[in-house]
């Protein structure tokens, strides 16, 4: 916990990788901006945008959808909006539409970009030199069946420091990322002495991942000055050249090896629910009749993200299908038992006593199966948690997976919720913390944030509560846990109308709910967590 003490800067990178360059114009794409010797050249979003396009596209005619659909988003516009867009991008490159020296009309067809163009790697460092590189989409000879489950290479990073001696920085960076997606065990991860094969390399990662069997390619670059150092990172999906993920990094350098580790976390934790939503839509494109028990898993997964509960009511069966076809499958007993802890928590259980003795089975299971799936042991044992396990167990259950992937970001907040159940609320909203950080685009961010405010609940810091509550509830109207925890921290809070306005929206959600059964809705093991729930309530006004 204590190496996030300093500060590490993200910043999104959706910019693409590379600098064009023809005649004695540089067309930079990660600043946006063209230039010709230290001059830039003033041009507007789409007239740039098109500029672009017709550069990368320059091996074909490029027609009018084409350019609607990647310039204007399918939008209709008239000829005389493209014609004039058309001429700008000329004049910004020195053309005209008599010359048509650098884009040349092609009558009833379209535009083409006939310059010369070289492409080379942009300031971040991305990218690859094509000059001399396969790109033959043919395999080659030598090229490698990929693994069953998803496969990923970390190539070295390039150090753009101009410094040979800061070599071994970015080596460590890459180095430690490696470790650390090893340790996701759905993973299956290209060694370390594979991928620095391709060190000093211009690249293509089409075909690195047919060398190696990668299905996703992990590339980025370092550049350190004075005390600051910035690392930049993207991933892509080897097979068809798409950008899944790009992310800056900025920090000050204090301390060279603790802020490896954090980049190594930072990035880990960033690409792991990327790479689980790029599996997920390929499980989706798979005709049914050849799906296997990881892609059932995987549409489980996707079914499970929705929330709702017509949409975990069809991811159980899917996770109960996949362990049927693999019955050693721990992570889909741990999601099936975690399906039933969602419904329970959010009064959908149609007969409680049955399903809360399933989802323990389902849980039981998960954990006897995986005892080094880092996945099984978070949801299972979360769930046998709250299905009346017990609650020291349960914990070095959630313990042992972040043994096992110190990255995974559901076991340092179910962790948390266990914390709370011990009255370690402090702990709890750190771990909590913790797990916001390393998966900010998290789908289970309502999640993290109910967990956060029922500890700043049961710490007595209402405001806190009702305010991380209420984020929930924006994102997730129907999470009743979230609806409960603001209605009860408002009411103890003195806000009054707002406690009854909120639980007028929860008993909406379920009306069966009263102080009387608080007790089988929320296991609350200390004594004086479940009398300030009960307090917040009752002053909410629900019945007894």
């Amino acid at each position: 916990m204590g190496r996030y003490s300093g500060t590490i800067r993200t910043t999104s990178l959706l910019s693409a990788e590379m600098q064009f360059v023809f005649e004695d114009y540089l067309l930079d794409l990660d600043r946006r901006e063209l230039s010709r010797g230290a001059d830039a050249i003033a041009t507007g979003p789409q007239a740039f945008d098109l500029l672009v396009y017709l550069v990368r596209n320059r091996e074909r005619v490029v027609g009018k959808d084409d350019l609607l659909d990647a310039v204007w988003d399918g939008r209709i516009v008239s000829e005389s909006t493209l014609t004039s867009h058309i001429n700008a991008v000329r004049k910004a490159v020195g053309d005209n539409g008599e010359e048509q020296r650098l884009i040349r009309t092609i009558a009833r067809k379209g535009f083409r970009f006939v310059g010369d163009v070289r492409e080379i790697r942009s300031s971040n460092g991305f990218g690859a030199l094509r000059t001399g590189i396969l790109n033959s989409d043919e395999p080659p000879a030598h090229a490698l069946a990929l693994p069953d489950k998803p496969s990923i290479a970390a190539l070295p990073f390039l150090n753009l420091s101009g410094d040979p001696e800061q070599e071994y920085f970015a080596d460590g960076i890459v180095e430690d990322i490696i470790s650390a997606l090893s340790r996701i065990g759905w993973l299956f991860v290209i060694s370390r002495n594979s991928s620095f094969t391709y060190k000093g390399r211009a690249v293509d990662v089409k075909q690195v991942g047919r060398e190696l069997g990668a299905r996703y390619v992990l590339e980025g670059s370092v550049r350190k000055a004075a005390h600051r150092v910035r690392i930049t990172g993207q991933l892509i999906d080897a097979t068809t050249g798409a950008h899944l993920w790009a992310e800056r990094f900025e920090s000050a350098l204090d301390d060279i090896f603790e802020l490896q580790d954090q980049v190594a976390e930072s990035v880990v934790g960033a690409i792991a629910p990327q790479l689980e939503r790029a599996e997920i839509d390929r499980a989706k494109r798979k005709p049914t009749e050849s799906l296997d028990a990881y892609d059932y898993y995987l549409r489980g997964m996707a079914n499970f993200h929705q929330r709702t509960r017509e949409a975990v009511g069809e991811a159980l069966p899917l996770f109960h299908k996949a362990a049927e076809l693999d019955p050693d499958f721990a992570s889909a007993y741990g999601m099936a038992a975690w399906c039933h802890f969602w419904r329970k928590i959010n009064g959908w259980m149609t007969d409680p006593a049955d399903e809360a003795a399933e989802g323990a089975r389902l849980a039981r299971r998960a954990v006897d199966l995986g005892a080094n799936d880092a996945v099984a042991l978070t949801r299972g044992g979360h769930a046998l948690g709250h299905f009346g396990g017990d609650l020291d167990g349960c914990i070095a259950l959630l313990d042992r997976a972040l043994v096992l992937n110190p990255n995974l970001s559901a076991a340092w907040y179910l962790g948390g919720f266990q914390r709370i159940s011990r009255g370690e609320h402090d702990d709890a909203i750190e771990r909590i913390a913790h797990a916001m950080r390393l998966s900010p685009l998290d789908p289970e961010m309502v999640r993290m944030q109910a967990g956060t405010a029922m500890a700043h609940l049961f710490a007595g810091r209402f405001d806190a509560a009702s305010s991380w509550a209420e984020k929930a509830m924006r994102d997730l109207p129907g999470f009743l846990l979230a609806a409960g925890i603001a209605a009860a921290s408002h009411a103890l809070a003195g806000r009054t109308d707002e406690a009854r306005q909120v639980l007028r929206h929860l008993r909406g959600l379920d009306p069966e709910l009263r102080i009387s059964n608080l007790k089988d809705w929320v296991l609350l093991r200390r004594p004086e967590d479940l009398a300030v729930f009960t307090e917040g309530f009752r002053k909410a006004g629900l019945p007894e």
